[in-house]
């Protein structure tokens, strides 16, 4: 029985098509010059509609506009409330994976069973990580109710799922887009779990996107390619000459998936560069110069005073899941970058506003 991951696949001319397709369209959408403001309504779009893609390809029937309702606390939908706790558990766990991107978190089970158990959460703060499944679990058609496919038994999850963490952390010359199609390809394999599996799994490719510097400034959603070609996406990771994992499905060649996959990226980036390019032909003040001055993290951190005219380091940390000292210390040294300035110099209520060169602008 196969335990160890060693996928099958060709680097076609298609997958190498996309994947220049890919970089051209990131490295347009770097550097072109958008106020945070602009950016930062983008991005909440972009979390919108990858939560509400990806429950609804678990079968959630909440539409867009009610998903927003039901993030933004603005009421709810008698008789789905299902759909509801669904909606509100991939939100969580895709804020997560955003600030474990910020974090440069390392890809552990861990981290994957705290993504099911957050999926699974129905929006509860307080969660353990999820243990893989101790029984066996199948696909079956919603139709016709016969078994489409049969993950392996569940004594060989826990092998196969470090086969696959360890080969996500080794492959480091590989392109990352590769990494994360192939991820997301062998997570479904395994099916570690009896429910949650497709929703972890694009979370886990989110992740793996994200720390591999392709994050695009979180404007843009694979799972609004998945769910506008859902017949595709399921044709595609349906590979293998028998529905049993040990009979041929571990061994298969996924060229066609990695096809699928880094098309999904290239269109998604490219419908990304031309939602940017709509917004800055609105006569916005390009503040570009002054962003690039900025790094990563002082760039999110400007969405705090959208909200706030002053910020306490305590804040920040709950924006990237930093614990107190941490935080503390990073306040400490963008005051001495000339980033922020302090307001309150009391220790225990310390407060910090941007400094005069990037006070007066339009955030």
């Amino acid at each position: 029985m196969p335990i160890k991951f060693e996928p099958h696949y060709i680097i076609s001319p298609k997958v190498m098509n996309c994947l220049i397709r890919i970089e051209a369209a990131k490295q347009k959408i770097l550097y072109l010059p958008l106020t945070p403001t602009v950016l930062r309504s983008l991005r909440e779009t972009a979390r919108l509609y990858t939560t509400h893609y990806s429950t609804m390809i678990e079968g959630n029937r909440l539409d867009p506009s009610q998903v927003e309702v039901v993030l933004k606390h603005q009421g709810h939908f008698p008789g789905r409330e299902r759909d509801e706790h669904e909606v509100k558990g991939y939100y969580a766990a895709l804020t997560h994976v955003e600030k474990w991107a910020a974090q440069g978190v390392n890809i552990t089970e861990k981290t994957i069973q705290t993504l099911h158990a957050l999926v699974m959460a129905k929006g509860k703060k307080n969660i353990k990580q999820t243990p893989y499944r101790d029984g066996q679990n199948v696909i079956r058609d919603g139709i016709t109710k016969r078994i489409v496919y049969m993950p392996p038994e569940a004594k060989d999850v826990q092998s196969l799922m470090a086969g696959m963490v360890n080969w996500i952390n080794k492959n480091t010359e590989l392109p990352c887009p590769l990494v994360a199609g192939i991820a997301h390809y062998q997570f479904a394999t395994i099916h570690p779990y009896y429910d949650g599996n497709g929703r972890t799994a694009r979370l886990i490719t989110t992740l793996i996107l994200h720390l591999g510097g392709y994050d695009l400034k979180g404007l843009y959603s694979l799972e609004e390619y998945y769910a506008r070609n859902l017949g595709a996406y399921y044709e595609a990771i349906s590979i293998g000459k028998s529905h049993n994992y040990y009979m041929g499905r571990a061994e298969a060649d996924i060229t066609k998936w990695i096809e699928y996959f880094v098309e999904g990226m290239a269109a998604s980036f490219e419908h990304v560069l031309k939602r940017m390019e709509e917004a800055k032909m609105q006569n916005l003040p390009d503040q570009s110069a002054l962003i690039r001055k900025l790094d990563p993290r002082q760039r999110k951190a400007l969405e705090l005073f959208q909200e706030f005219e002053t910020i306490t380091s305590r804040q920040i940390g709950e924006l990237f899941g930093f614990k107190p000292r941490t935080s503390a210390a990073l306040c400490s040294s963008w005051v001495e970058s000339g980033f922020l300035t302090i307001v309150d110099s009391s220790n225990r209520g310390r407060k910090y506003k941007l400094s005069e060169e990037y006070q007066y602008h339009n955030w």
